[in-house]
């Protein structure tokens, strides 16, 4: 409490009033639960500024900033510059991605094969694979957790990294058996862009990705900021805010080596949302929009834990993989979800993204390994539950429909004739026609005729959950479609609710 007290006063002369981009699309009553949501964590753990934005359908509809650039200094602006720390690593795997679509590289390539100086490396066992490319990406690799060593690691030369890799590492585990998150990996990764596409990692992303989604802003060099642009970072030492080292761009910067704004950084999360849902049309970004979705495959090493800033006695949990650059893991109120966070000596940011609801929020602050993942998750949370983060509908496929008036008509007479020509060659054997007629004859008993029907919910091209209104209640169910030519009803399932 007294720690908490002390930074409160150490903030409180110098920080401006909050200023706050106009909310649209979002209601003004989660507008003001969304600020409360930033406010208590910042009380709780304060740092000299904080900037957040929420993005929705590829554009920011709410921001906010507080605080200064330094203690006493210049209010902090979406404009503002902000290390992202290992967010940074989306953009790493991204460019693997690019080079793999080019045909310069392969995920299932051996790590070494671009990377000469990992040939001699000995491994902890005599059966232990040697590293992949997709080891590195999900942090299977079975190099050990090194979160604060690596984060010094971001001056290291290339040259002086050559000499590390030729040197060789311990081993904390035999590949492909854990997750275990590397930093060395995803250096090795930007290694790896380096010599395969012949230009420095950071050219070859600024080039390929960063450019054409016109984030100017952005860069891995801090010496290339204005210095009335940048945030610098601080930890709290002593009662007082103590700067951190300004790092220069080096070896590591491929595992959390961006520099961004608020601004710049939306335009990547929108280009990253705008890969949903998958549909025909051309290719409007730099890298292709199943590639963008490739993101979210992890390597089936999920760790199990409850939601970071949930309520009280909250029954969801999270399973979270380590996809390429995300940590992914189904949500019960978002769907699926991408996140990650990064924390850097000065700086502490977080991103969550559920692309299924075309929505994604992001903060930053510029204190040590703060990241605030609680309101950050809590913002999406509270839009979700408002209505405001509607999951994207899926077209229906006509067949759907047509396959539900031959169902509802078969309900109807008792029987399956107005189903002839539309069973697949499984139906009959798994239920004959005269169960059938028994079955329907039992759920007319329960909830009677079904006149009219809801609109179809289509959870696949080839199957969709439906409700009937009918006379003593409602008649959910399934229509499942074969994968033959054509599709052919191979399921018809119902969960009769009388009233």
């Amino acid at each position: 409490m007294m720690l908490r007290a002390a930074l409160s006063l150490a903030l409180l002369a110098p920080l401006p009033a909050l200023a706050q981009a106009p909310a649209k699309q979002i209601p003004a009553a989660q507008t003001a639960e969304i600020d409360a949501l930033f406010a208590s964590y910042r009380d709780q753990n304060p740092s000299p500024s904080m900037v957040y934005m929420v993005i929705k359908d590829g554009k920011p509809v709410m921001s906010a900033t507080v605080g200064t650039q330094t203690p006493g200094g210049a209010p902090v602006t979406l404009d503002t510059r902000f290390r992202i720390a290992s967010m940074s690593k989306a953009f790493t795997a991204l460019a693997i991605l690019k080079l793999r679509d080019d045909g310069k590289l392969r995920l299932d390539d051996l790590a070494e094969q671009h990377v000469p100086e990992m040939r001699g490396w000995a491994y902890p066992t005599s059966d232990s694979p040697r590293i992949r490319i997709r080891d590195l990406l999900a942090h299977v690799s079975g190099m050990v957790t090194d979160d604060p060593w690596g984060d010094r690691q971001q001056v290291l030369s290339e040259a002086d990294f050559t000499k590390m890799i030729a040197a060789g590492v311990p081993w904390s585990r035999t590949g492909q058996m854990s997750h275990e998150y590397s930093n060395f990996g995803y250096a090795l990764l930007g290694r790896i862009v380096t010599n395969v596409s012949g230009q420095p990692y950071q050219d070859y992303i600024r080039r390929t990705i960063m450019q054409p989604l016109g984030m100017a802003a952005t860069t891995y060099d801090i010496a290339t900021v204005p210095r009335d642009k940048l945030a610098l970072g601080y930890r709290w030492q002593d009662d007082q805010w103590v700067a951190e080292p300004e790092m220069r761009d080096g070896a590591f910067g491929a595992m959390g080596g961006v520099i961004t704004t608020a601004k710049d950084y939306a335009k990547w999360i929108g280009f990253l949302l705008s890969a949903w849902p998958p549909r025909d049309g051309a290719e409007a970004g730099p890298v292709k929009r199943a590639t963008v979705r490739e993101l979210a495959q992890g390597l089936n090493f999920v760790q199990i834990g409850p939601r970071r800033g949930a309520p009280e006695g909250d029954k969801c949990v999270h399973a979270v993989a380590y996809g390429m650059g995300m940590r992914v893991t189904p949500d019960c109120d978002l769907g699926l979800t991408l996140a990650h966070g990064g924390g850097f000596p000065g700086y502490g940011s977080f991103v969550v993204l559920a692309p299924e609801r075309g929505i994604a929020a992001f903060a930053f602050t510029n204190k040590t390994y703060t990241a605030p993942a609680v309101p950050v998750w809590q913002s999406l949370w509270a839009l979700a539950r408002a209505g405001a983060a509607q999951p994207r509908e899926l077209p229906l496929n006509p067949l759907l429909a047509q396959m539900q008036d031959a169902a509802r008509a078969a309900y109807a007479a008792g029987e399956l004739k107005p189903l002839d020509g539309k069973l697949a060659m499984n139906f009959l054997m798994d239920r004959d026609a005269a169960h059938w007629r028994t079955e329907f004859a039992r759920i007319k008993g329960l909830v009677g005729d079904c006149p009219t029907a809801e609109p179809l919910f289509p959870t696949g091209n080839l199957t969709t959950a439906f409700r009937w209104n009918c006379a003593k209640g409602k008649l959910d169910g399934q229509i499942l479609l074969s994968p033959t030519n054509p599709p052919a009803i191979q399921a018809l399932r119902f969960a009769p609710r009388p009233d």
